[in-house]
C-alpha cells in the first residue's frame, strides 16, 4: 500500500512540475518609469495562454482635502479563462476588462506621478496602456494624473504570459499618503 500511495503522489509531483515547465519565459518587459515604493510581489503566470485583456483595482474618487491614489492593482485575463494578479493593494474596485479582442497583450506603456516631496500627494501608477499583437492598442480607466513614458519592448517570441507588481503596503506614517502600484514587469512566454 505504501508503495502505492509513493508512486501516486510521485506521478502528481512530476504532472504539477510538467505544467510548471511549460511555461518558458523568452523575455522580461520593464519600463524604468515606475515609482520607487513598495515592494515586488510573486510572479503570476497564465497556466496556459497569453493575456489577452486586463482591468484595474481603483480608489473612490476622493478630491483635494483626502489623500489621492492611483491604481491599486491590475489584474490579467488569459486566453485559457483564467485571471491572475500579483500584489493587491487594499480597498478600492475592479473595472470592467478591457481586451485585445481576438489578440494579446504584447507591449505596455505605465502613467506615472512622479514623486511629489515631502508635502505632496503621491499616486505613483495612474493608468497603463497596451499595445495589442494584433491591430492597436487598449487604454485602462485610471487617473489622468502623471505622464506616459516610454513604451516597453514588444515580445519577440510568443506574447505576455505573466506579470510581477510593485506593491507600497500602507505603514505609518505613509498612511496619510499611500500610493499603492507603483511599477509591474511582465513575461513573454512561447
Amino acid at each position: 500500500m505504501h508503495l502505492i500511495v509513493t508512486t501516486v503522489l510521485s506521478l502528481l509531483f512530476l504532472c504539477c512540475l510538467w505544467e510548471v515547465e511549460t511555461r518558458k519565459v523568452t523575455s522580461t518587459l520593464s519600463v524604468s518609469n515606475g515609482g520607487p515604493w513598495g515592494e515586488w510581489g510573486k510572479q503570476e503566470f497564465c497556466p496556459k495562454g497569453y493575456i489577452k485583456g486586463f482591468s484595474l483595482k481603483l480608489p473612490e474618487k476622493h478630491g483635494s482635502l483626502h489623500d489621492d491614489t492611483g491604481v491599486i492593482a491590475i489584474r490579467g485575463y488569459c486566453s485559457d479563462g483564467s485571471a491572475i494578479t500579483s500584489s493587491v493593494g487594499k480597498g478600492g474596485t475592479w473595472s470592467e476588462e478591457i481586451a485585445c479582442w481576438h489578440s494579446y497583450l504584447n507591449a505596455f506603456s505605465l502613467r506615472v506621478t512622479k514623486p511629489q516631496g515631502s508635502f505632496q500627494d503621491d499616486t505613483a501608477v495612474d493608468n497603463i496602456k497596451f499595445k495589442c499583437s494584433v491591430g492597436s492598442g487598449v487604454e485602462g480607466d485610471g487617473q489622468a494624473w502623471g505622464k506616459y513614458g516610454e513604451w516597453s519592448e514588444a515580445c519577440k517570441e510568443g506574447n505576455i504570459c505573466g506579470m510581477q507588481t510593485k506593491v507600497e503596503k500602507p505603514t505609518w506614517p505613509q498612511t496619510m499618503d499611500r500610493t499603492e502600484l507603483n511599477d509591474v514587469k511582465f513575461f513573454c512566454c512561447k
